[in-house]
């Protein structure tokens, strides 16, 4: 498969070129462009759209993607993620996968399987809303982030904490401690919540912004104007 990432760092797209009959599959609504030959079928990756929204009003998690197939020729697609930030691409093999957060997942090759009954996605083990995939198989992983991306390789038995809403991906051979931040003073006021202690030998990926803080930042400058037009 033909790829290409454009606009790097910030502004990332993955354009795709698809030989005939070639599949890749993407987050649903990361479409910007496709050829008109192009296939589309939206899926889920629960066993059935009911099972999905059993799950949803449960408050669970469910994953829906989009595969995208080339018919009678070639064909080219352009796919973007929500958030300003990096697009990269993951080598996935038989025996090293990776744990990624459920919002960096952009687009994968064919034979790359998305564990959704892992118990990071269906328990929500990270915490605060943070819900991770575990890929295997064999093929090309593709995530973005929210600013830019920050790698660390770490050595057998080294160890890195890492904020929940920072951790975009890192090597599924690693182990890992999801954990409280400090005391529970330290946990509901320092604004960090969980973190996650990751132990090498493996690679993570982290993410230079903080959607969450960044949410909080535009209420600041929101949340007056809104207070203002409702006492009107």
């Amino acid at each position: 498969m033909k790829y290409e990432i454009k606009y790097q760092p910030s502004y990332s797209m993955l354009v795709v070129d698809l030989e005939k009959d070639e599949r890749i599959t993407g987050e649903a609504g990361s479409l910007t462009y496709m050829s008109p030959n192009i296939e589309v079928n939206t899926r889920t990756r629960k066993r059935s759209i009911l099972g999905s929204l059993k799950t949803s009003i449960l408050g669970g998690q469910s994953l829906f993607v989009t595969d995208f197939t080339a018919r009678n020729g070639e064909g080219k697609l352009g796919l973007v993620a929500a958030p300003i930030g990096d697009v990269i691409k993951l080598d996935v093999t038989p025996g090293k996968g990776w744990i990624i957060q459920k919002s960096a997942y952009l687009a994968s090759t064919q034979d790359i399987d998305l564990d959704v009954r892992w118990e990071g996605f269906s328990r929500g083990l990270f915490g605060q809303g943070v819900f991770m995939v575990k890929t295997s198989g064999s093929g090309d992983l593709f995530i973005n982030s929210f600013g830019a991306l920050d790698k660390h390789e770490l050595k057998a038995g080294e160890q890195l904490v890492v904020d929940n809403f920072h951790l975009v991906a890192f090597s599924d051979v690693c182990k890992y401690d999801v954990r409280k931040f400090g005391s529970w003073k330290d946990t509901m006021f320092s604004g960090e919540g969980f973190v996650t202690y990751i132990e090498g030998p493996g690679e993570i990926y982290l993410q230079t912004k903080n959607i969450r803080e960044f949410v909080d930042w535009l209420w600041v400058l929101l949340g007056p104007r809104v207070a203002t037009r409702s006492a009107r």
